[in-house]
């Protein structure tokens, strides 16, 4: 005659347990991080690299050399999304003085002091929720995907945007 068989719910368990740990687990890491230089083609990186010593001399704005302000752009860089550090140039604030708008720069007094970086260094970052910062000296990690999207405003040039998605005060 047929028997039934008869699990006891306990041994269950640790075949579940067996077959859950068996599924592929989601990866969770750190959003990668870019790299100024990854920003700047091979070609601007060349002029950078055996650029002449500036010198400054009479009333002038220390310029840098026009081949390396064109904003030229690494396409491969488009739609990476990622985490990149740098230092704030206030574009839009709020009343209460929370940034909403502004220029990322890979020194402290980009644009502000001159001469300005090269287009491809420096990110149009807008950021919807703000964010305060107690000075601009203060470096923050922005997180969010780059775009290649020309900017350009009176106080500089960008070749790249970013919708931040964080803002952080930058912590190695």
């Amino acid at each position: 005659m047929f028997q039934s068989l008869r699990c006891p719910a306990g041994a269950l368990l640790p075949a579940l347990l067996v077959f859950l740990l068996s599924l592929p687990m989601p990866a969770y890491s750190d959003p990668r991080e870019i790299d100024w230089l990854e920003l700047m083609p091979a070609e601007d990186l060349a002029l950078l690299e055996n650029m002449p010593e500036l010198e400054h001399e009479g009333d002038g704005p220390l310029l840098l050399p026009d081949e390396i302000m064109t904003g030229r752009v690494v396409p491969e860089m488009a739609n990476v999304a990622g985490r990149i550090p740098g230092f704030v140039v206030p574009l839009k604030t709020t009343k209460d003085m929370r940034i909403l708008e502004f220029f990322l720069v890979p020194y402290y007094g980009a644009c502000i002091h001159v001469p300005p970086p090269p287009p491809n260094q420096i990110i149009h970052i807008k950021y919807k929720q703000g964010f305060k910062l107690e000075a601009l000296y203060d470096p923050v990690w922005i997180e969010g995907t780059l775009v290649i999207d020309r900017t350009e405003t009176g106080v500089g040039t960008s070749s790249y945007s970013m919708v931040a998605e964080a803002v952080e005060p930058y912590e190695e």
